[in-house]
């Protein structure tokens, strides 16, 4: 919603400048098809590689607190349009189930917009539960119908 781009650029600044976390890298912006809910303009995604002192738990309390100081509200629509969305997709090779958080990501490997920009980091990093790649699970989408191109 919103300055799609400006938000995530905003969102990774906060991240910088948040204690104990230092962005390495972040992929080019990727303006990208929605799934599941649909009718909603498409979204912007990047995706960056931190180094953290943080554990998951508050690494992810950080990554809520910064979506609440973007305006980010419950809209009551899931995968409806919101100002931003912070996920943590790997943390290490982690493996990790708790009520409030799933490390790596659930969905991740079925979705074309979280892997194509991991592809533009580091095509070779290895999914702790699966064992391939990032590549090597972009290759092996089964749906290749979602448009995502790189974001001007």
């Amino acid at each position: 919603m919103g300055r799609r781009a400006e938000n995530c650029r905003q969102g990774i600044t906060a991240l910088a400048e948040t204690d104990g976390i230092e962005v390495v890298c972040q992929s080019k912006l990727f303006l990208t098809e929605p799934v599941d809910y649909e009718k909603q303009r498409w979204f912007v995604n990047v995706t960056v590689k931190i180094n953290t002192r943080l554990v998951p738990q508050a690494l992810l309390s950080v990554l809520k607190e910064i979506e609440r100081r973007a305006g980010r509200e419950d809209q009551g629509i899931r995968f409806g349009p919101r100002v931003v969305d912070l996920d943590i997709l790997f943390y290490e090779d982690l493996v990790l189930t708790s009520e409030k958080l799933v490390i790596p990501h659930p969905r991740m490997h079925k979705r074309r917009f979280v892997l194509q920009p991991l592809c533009d980091i580091d095509p070779d990093v290895r999914h702790p539960v699966y064992k391939k790649n990032i590549r090597q699970l972009y290759d092996m989408l089964e749906d290749t119908t979602q448009q995502v191109q790189v974001y001007e």
